[in-house]
Parts: C-alpha cells; structure tokens; sequence
C-alpha cells in the first residue's frame, strides 16, 4: 500500500507542477482572470493533496497497523479527481455546471484528512 500510495502522490505531485506550469504560461492569455482563478485553485488543492498521499504512505510504512490509512489514501486521489479535475474542467471548457462535482470532492478530502486523523489518534499509546 505504501508504495502505490507514494508512487501515485509523486505522479500527481509532478502533474500539478506540470498543470500549474501551463496555467501560468498557456493559460494566461486565453482564460478570464476569473476562470485563472479557478484553475489555479484546482492546482493548489491537487498539489497539497498529492503531498498528502505521499505522508499516507510514509504513514502507511511506518506504522502498518493504522487501521484508515488506506481510506486517506483513496479518499485523496477521489478528492483530486472531483475537485481539481471539475475545477479545471470548469476553467478551459466555461462548463459551470461542472462546478456541481467540486463539493464532492471537497468532501472526499475532508474525509480523507478525517481518517488520516482516526488513524493517528488510533495509534496512540
């Protein structure tokens, strides 16, 4: 589980840098500064969370027995694809609607926060 955990927060680590290169860069001159703001958000939320995944699996190879690591782990990489990948559907497509999903995965991220938290607390001598 470590490994797929820190290998999948690495990857996504390196596509937010990638995406918020573009945004800055091929971005800026096609999008209103309104929906900049909001791909950059999408990108600021995709690279706290793809760190978040690699502290699961140094979490996750440290203390094996935690007993919600593995939802945190899930619940970020749902809560990356519902709220940063609608946030950047919204900003390059002008699709609003598609603004609808971003709570959901709000919502996986506090999930995944919440476990990774129970997980500690668990762990407690």
């Amino acid at each position: 589980m470590e490994r797929t955990f820190l290998v999948v927060g690495s990857l996504s680590a390196a596509l937010a840098v990638g995406l918020g290169a573009f945004g800055a860069h091929g971005l800026r001159d096609r999008l209103t500064p309104e929906m900049l703001a909001v791909f950059e958000t999408g990108v600021r939320y995709h690279l706290v969370h793809a760190l978040a995944l690699v502290v699961v699996a140094l979490v996750a190879a440290r203390w094996p027995q935690a007993p919600a690591v593995g939802l945190a782990g899930w619940a970020f990489v749902a809560g990356t694809v519902l709220f940063s990948g609608s946030l950047y559907l919204v900003a390059v497509t002008g699709t609003r609607w598609l603004g609808a999903i971003t709570p959901l995965g709000g919502a996986a991220f506090l999930v995944g926060w919440l476990a990774l938290a129970w997980s500690a607390w668990r762990l407690a001598p």
